[in-house]
């Protein structure tokens, strides 16, 4: 299963961001193979619609989970159309390395 982190850099020592659609970067960590991929939101400027489209770009890598701080109101209906899972991560002194240290222990 992979699980993408929104990062505020491209770091597994950055700070989850907290907005998905405009967050600068994506971690997308495979809980199977342990693997993990550093991906750069291209729709970071897009005027409208950078939720939508980075939620079909996280879909087409095969993401089944998204961990943000928050997600735009929009997106709800499309995450739960293509089964995949919204978690809403509160803590945000949490750095990427740290959730997925507690993914591993999942």
């Amino acid at each position: 299963m992979k699980v993408a982190i929104t990062a505020l850099k491209c770091s597994l020592e950055s700070p989850i961001d907290n907005h998905f659609g405009r967050s600068a970067y994506f971690v997308i960590y495979d809980k199977e193979s342990k693997s993990i991929e550093l991906l750069p939101n291209p729709f970071l400027s897009m005027p409208e619609g950078a939720g939508a489209a980075a939620v079909q770009m996280l879909a087409d890598h095969g993401v089944s989970q998204i961990i943000s701080g928050e997600f735009g109101q929009k997106i709800k209906a499309l995450v739960d159309s293509l089964r995949i899972q919204m978690i809403i991560l509160k803590e945000g002194d949490k750095t990427i390395q740290d959730i997925i240290d507690l993914l591993k222990g999942m």
